[in-house]
């Protein structure tokens, strides 16, 4: 089975502590990687959690606050350092073109690579791969934000019961399967549906519908959770969730796997982010990030 699994980089918010760098976290998708919010020390992180320049084909940046995006210029001088042999896109919102073209050429170096830019003026499509369709989503923030959400396309499953019921085996069934029919079976006759799985990327933004529609019934949501639910105002002023809300937000889209991320330096203690999650009444598979982490997708339910 191809290996789909998160590694997370870092988990701090706007200031990095000792235990925590800033933002960054890579998604690893049927030998494809997709780097996330590259804040400042991603590079080092990379090394220390086993992730290779090489291993990167995209680039997502939600938006450009410092702790999502300084790390830009170091993984992208690496890229080149190590003549990755593929082109990497990199996706950011457009409205900050003059703050990438500085995180791209802040300093001198030989540029070996496509670096292809790809950036998001609205919500929408951003690419179809072999196997995901890679979508943004507007975000409320201070300074523009998008969401990321990758969907595999939903397949079939065929099930030897109905097969057999059919009459169909050996060569048959992979007749059946490429083509669709076999004399007046179908596909769908001996099959059922098999979803395609879902991940979404939720980081800095006030509760907003685009929350809700990007976490809309994902495997696997990585939402930011800066502040506790004491601290809500303090949250929607600065444009940020709760662990509250972020909990509420995966019971509410039928989350699976949720992954809570970006905490503030004022609390000293991850375990009370994974207590009020609980109590917003969150059951399923829950992970308090920290730094060097992995976290593989949800097994499939059918």
């Amino acid at each position: 089975m191809s290996v789909r699994e998160l590694v997370v980089l870092g988990t701090a918010s706007q200031v990095p502590t000792r235990h925590r760098n800033h933002n960054g976290y890579v998604l690893l998708w049927d030998g494809q990687g997709i780097l996330f919010d590259p804040g400042e020390g991603t590079q080092r992180q990379m090394l220390r959690a086993g992730v290779a320049a090489h291993d990167l084909h995209r680039i997502c940046v939600t938006h450009f606050h410092g702790d999502h995006s300084l790390g830009l210029p170091g993984v992208i001088q690496r890229i080149n350092l190590d003549r990755v042999p593929h082109p990497v896109a990199v996706h950011f919102p457009r409205s900050g073109q003059h703050f990438f073209d500085r995180l791209r050429y802040a300093t001198a170096y030989r540029e070996t690579v496509a670096l292809r830019e790809e950036s998001v003026a609205e919500s929408g499509n951003l690419a179809v791969d072999s196997s995901y369709a890679l979508d943004a989503i507007k975000l409320s923030h201070p300074v523009e934000s998008f969401g990321y959400r990758i969907a595999e396309p939903d397949g079939r499953r065929i099930l030897p019961e109905l097969l057999a019921e059919h009459g169909i085996a050996g060569p048959d069934v992979g007749l059946l399967q490429r083509g669709g029919v076999l004399g007046d079976v179908t596909l769908e006759d001996v099959s059922v549906v098999r979803r395609g799985q879902r991940f979404a990327f939720v980081m800095d933004t006030r509760l907003c519908d685009g929350v809700y529609a990007l976490a809309e019934g994902c495997d696997m949501l990585v939402i930011e959770s800066t502040f506790l639910n004491e601290d809500q105002q303090l949250a929607s002023d600065h444009g940020h969730l709760t662990a509250g809300q972020a909990a509420r937000v995966a019971v509410e889209s039928g989350v699976r796997h949720l992954v809570l991320t970006h905490f503030s330096q004022r609390y000293p203690d991850p375990g009370v982010f994974e207590q009020q999650a609980r109590d917003g009444g969150f059951e399923g598979e829950l992970t308090i990030a920290r730094d060097l982490l992995r976290v593989p997708l949800p097994k499939r339910t059918i």
